[in-house]
């Protein structure tokens, strides 16, 4: 019994590295694919990329019109604060929603040839890692207009941060779109759960602002993964007066990142083991 339990394990362990090795032995294959979508995206569209930057600039005016002359916020900076965190929210947002119906997307490739099936969601990580720099020359002509100095110090948790976003999307991309042909269902819940999700998210209010609600158990808000993530940008690029963000080191903001970055990891070996077994079934259920 105990030799089979270890037999088992070994060939666990073994079809993870193959599944990692496979993909990476397909990165042009993912490379073409995020190149492809990217494409389709804006077919036949006259501004093409030129929509990235807008659509951070019509989140920017209408929350912008309604949290500062119509709620009249106190969060200084307004319009900085919110791309800081809108943009990341944006790029893992759109990973999932286009990751989840990737493989349902592509079914006339996927039924006639053999590929490893992970590259299609994570082609569409990689097409929204793509906007999100693009849209984040938005967030860096709002800080060369308004003349808005960033915290230098905190800059270098922007690359972590990015990091666990990357790691989070495409962990749920791979599994959704997994999912998402067996349970048709799970595009339409995914809209609904991410609307909820965002404003779950500091993004549009301050952290503390839900953090005082919550008095010593302040902790269950960081319950959300992305809100350390949210917190580093806003840290890093907005650098708001105290009470607007924790009262806490940059490495406590390390800290919350790498906790996070570690049940991503987790995350994302589940959500290939998952796909492995899905996989030999996919082109027969689409």
């Amino acid at each position: 019994m105990i030799e089979k339990q270890k037999t088992s394990q070994k060939s666990r362990k073994s079809v993870d590295n193959r599944s990692i090795r496979k993909i990476f032995s397909y990165r042009e294959l993912l490379f073409n694919l995020t190149k492809t979508e990217l494409q389709l995206r804006y077919k036949n569209s006259v501004l093409g990329f030129i929509w990235s930057l807008l659509n951070p600039l019509l989140y920017l005016v209408v929350f912008s019109l309604v949290f500062q002359e119509i709620l009249r916020t106190s969060i200084p900076m307004f319009a900085i604060f919110l791309l800081s965190g809108l943009l990341i929210w944006n790029f893992f947002s759109s990973s999932l929603n286009s990751g989840t119906g990737a493989i349902i997307g592509n079914a006339s490739i996927v039924k006639k040839i053999w590929f490893p099936r992970e590259v299609l969601p994570l082609a569409s990580v990689g097409a929204s890692a793509i906007h999100f720099f693009l849209q984040a020359c938005v967030l860096v002509l709002a800080l060369l207009i308004f003349q808005h100095e960033p915290n230098w110090a905190a800059i270098s948790l922007l690359p972590l941060a990015l990091l666990v976003v990357i790691v989070l999307a495409s962990a749920g991309a791979i599994t959704l779109s997994a999912l998402n042909v067996y349970y048709r269902d799970i595009q339409h819940f995914l809209e609904i759960s991410l609307l909820a999700w965002f404003w779950l998210t500091p993004i549009v209010y301050n952290y503390n602002l839900v953090a005082d609600r919550l008095g010593s158990s302040d902790w269950v808000a960081m319950l959300n993964p992305i809100t350390p993530v949210v917190l580093a940008f806003q840290k890093a690029l907005h650098n708001p007066p105290a009470g607007y963000l924790p009262d806490v080191s940059l490495w406590q903001y390390f800290q919350n990142l790498a906790i996070v970055l570690s049940v991503g990891l987790i995350l994302l070996w589940g959500s290939l083991r998952l796909f492995q077994r899905l996989d030999s079934q996919l082109a027969d259920k689409i």
